[in-house]
């Protein structure tokens, strides 16, 4: 691109009421006939001076703005700093010969990786701590860790740009010291081979997707590519089965996949495929011995599994292992030698379901909360006759447990501590659904303070997402206490585009009938105020990423709805972005959004998408932010659609544009750091409802 310099004016005091003003700089296309301008294009530009120039006067804006909850921020990280343990253990899992677990100190960013050799009571041994890697640098992150089958090399990939852009290390554990295998521009994903000196990892094209993968050994000058995907709606992968026997590879897109295989004994071998893709056909791999079980939606909407041989694992073979059913969704699927765990989801809400193998007996592991969040855990153990999972709920800390496949007992092995103290009877749970415009049934996970009065007086934030088949559980969040203890309710609306209700849930909240997730959000929110859980004029609303998407949207089409909007690295920008194939996550998403080429895509995405639907009228305070370095929303989406709203609105209300100059897609890396972060969000959350001077109850 060819730099502009543009003058965005002086920076503002800090007592200027007055926001920076982005120059319009009109860039005009056509297409489908229609003529499209684009005032705010060149904030695209992140090496222009005049580009970063305006970012930090919107930063300084905001600052000034809200220099009057400087306390309350203070208060507020305080309040998150005294629920976290600082100096505090995982639970250690068994892997190879090591138990491993990481641990945090008191002070430190960033977790240290450790391992005990053979018992827990054997000294331990520090791997990597990343503290010391992130030693004078803006962003630490790690995107992979893969030690090797004899438990003496360890892979990691490292980025320090919070772009996502990693460089592989090998370090020799028994001496402390990298060798010279490092590999620049790597992607997430590694499978060591048998032999400890060969290894599969993988690469990005430009927009970021991972498309190649490549085999290399250790101390040999030239690796081999061995799988190359051209399709741009596939994202490739590779990783090494629980079994150890093979090196899973492949390409998922969002309605079909294709899977190879490599045996891990004889790296060297050519990738061989489990099955031919096939249009609308999706399906994931495991191995038990004898056979492949395989995850698929082939015949079945909420998916089934079915079995293979290993010798000739094609579709013409697939037998029904576990069929589908129409009000249970089968989520995916943890192996061990004798057992398999399945992870289903029915009403809602996750179950596990163990089948052993030799007999195919099956019983369900159960869970007495109306609302809460399972998840497997760290298992790596084939050999294992225990499941790890991760258990909790609004009013339930984190809890780790070890469920013994044979007796069918759970053992609590850790639960979240709270040092500043947690009394679960202080709070109410609450699960209902709220009927949306068509008659569907959303259901909506409720926290609320003990005493909280329904009768429309109490200010509420509401929280949903809503996209790519994620599903918000109603989990342990220790950060919210601090709205809830203010006496504000939280809610979770888990609307259309993600998965709680099963596949069908997420199918109608996507392509052409993406609209069903904004529509279902707003109908939340108008149950709440109609059953007089809170008002207009307390209600805020809250999403990220794509659910930052969702807050544009709601805010445009139902302003008065809302006290105050918050949208976190907000996806806002859908139709340029979908336009432009060269940014990450565009090409596979056309799946997801739709592309803009086709004109039936086209008008739809313009009828919601938030840049281009601004409109002169009121809208509500809005505290927006964003990362200079998020790879996966680009840091000039909400930028754009901060410009374009000062200049189009009619209201004075308050509108702030954060963002994050070293930070990525999460924010900041370290954990202190994102504590910081949260604090500012609901700071401001709480001044716009009056609760600013509101102290947390003891």
């Amino acid at each position: 691109l060819t730099t502009l310099l543009i003058s965005v004016g002086p920076l503002p005091a800090q007592n200027s009421t007055a926001p920076p003003v982005a120059p319009k700089v009109p860039k005009v296309d056509t297409l489908h006939g229609e003529v499209r301008v684009d005032n705010y294009f060149w904030l695209r530009e992140k090496t222009n001076p005049e580009v970063i120039r305006y970012l930090e006067a919107e930063n300084a804006y905001t600052q000034a703005g809200l220099k009057h909850l400087e306390s309350l921020r203070e208060a507020l990280y305080q309040e998150l700093l005294g629920r976290i343990k600082e100096t505090d253990q995982a639970v250690p899992y068994y892997e190879g010969g090591y138990w491993y677990y990481t641990r945090t100190e008191q002070g430190k960013s960033y977790p240290i990786y450790c391992r005990k050799k053979g018992t827990l009571d054997a000294p331990e041994e520090i791997i990597l701590d990343q503290n010391r890697l992130a030693e004078g640098k803006k962003f630490h992150a790690l995107g992979g860790f893969d030690v090797s089958p004899d438990g003496k090399l360890l892979i990691y990939l490292e980025d320090t740009t919070a772009f996502r852009e990693y460089t592989l290390h090998v370090k020799d554990l028994r001496t402390g010291r990298l060798l010279p295998d490092a590999i620049r521009g790597v992607w997430n994903g590694i499978a060591w081979a048998d032999d400890n000196r060969t290894f599969f990892y993988l690469t990005p094209d430009s927009a970021k997707r991972g498309n190649a993968i490549w085999r290399h050994a250790l101390g040999e000058p030239k690796d081999e590519k061995i799988f190359q995907e051209d399709n741009l709606l596939y994202n490739v992968f590779v990783f090494r089965s629980k079994s150890g026997k093979y090196a899973f590879l492949g390409a998922d897109g969002f309605t079909s996949s294709e899977w190879r295989v490599i045996p891990t004994a004889t790296p060297k071998a050519a990738p061989r495929v489990v099955a031919a893709r096939r249009p609308g056909v999706e399906y994931a791999v495991d191995h038990v011995d004898g056979k492949f079980l395989i995850l698929t939606n082939d015949g079945a909407k909420n998916f089934r599994i079915v079995w293979a041989p290993e010798s000739d694992p094609g579709a013409a073979n697939w037998r029904d292992w576990q069929a589908g059913s129409d009000s249970v969704f089968i989520e995916g699927l943890d192996v061990t030698r004798r057992f398999v765990v399945v992870s289903e989801r029915a009403g809602g809400l996750r179950r596990l379901k163990v089948t052993e193998l030799a007999t195919g007996q099956s019983h369900y592991v159960t869970f007495p909360e109306p609302a809460y969040g399972v998840f497997p855990a760290q298992n790596p153990d084939y050999d294992a006759n225990t499941f790890r999972f991760s258990y909790s709920s609004f009013v339930t800390p984190a809890s780790v447990y070890d469920y013994d496949l044979v007796k069918r007992t759970r053992e609590l092995k850790k639960r979240q501590e709270i040092p500043s103290g947690f009394d679960p009877a202080r709070y109410q749970v609450r699960r209902f659904t709220a009927r949306a415009r068509d008659g569907v049934e959303v259901p909506v996970s409720v926290l609320l303070p003990r005493n909280f009065a329904q009768d429309g007086s109490r200010p509420f934030l509401l929280y949903a997402y809503g996209s790519y088949g994620a599903t918000m559980e109603p989990t342990f969040n220790s950060n919210v206490l601090s709205l809830v203890d203010r006496g504000m309710g939280y809610a979770i609306g888990h609307i259309r585009g993600g998965q709680e209700m099963g596949r069908s849930w997420y199918d109608d909240g996507k392509m052409m009938k993406k609209k069903n997730t904004f529509y279902d959000f707003i109908d939340v929110a108008e149950y709440l105020i109609r059953e007089r859980y809170t008002s207009s004029a307390g209600l805020l609303a809250n999403g990220g990423s794509a659910g930052g998407l969702l807050m544009g949207a709601v805010a445009n089409f139902r302003p008065e709805l809302f006290r105050a909007v918050v949208a976190d690295v907000p996806f806002v920008d859908v139709i340029n972005t979908m336009l432009d194939a060269s940014l990450p996550l565009t090409a596979q998403e056309w799946e997801q959004w739709g592309n803009p080429r086709n004109p039936e895509h086209y008008a739809y995405m313009k009828s919601y998408s938030p840049y281009d639907n601004v409109e002169a009228k009121a809208y509500p305070p809005m505290l927006v932010t964003t990362s200079l370095n998020d790879s996966q929303v680009m840091y000039f989406e909400p930028a754009k659609w901060v410009a374009k709203l000062r200049a189009t609105r009619t209201d004075h209300n308050p509108l702030y544009l954060k963002t994050n100059m070293a930070g990525g897609h999460g924010g900041s890396s370290g954990r202190y750091d994102r504590l910081r972060e949260i604090a500012f969000r609901y700071a401001f959350m709480l001044d716009m409802v009056g609760l600013a001077a509101h102290p947390a109850m003891p």
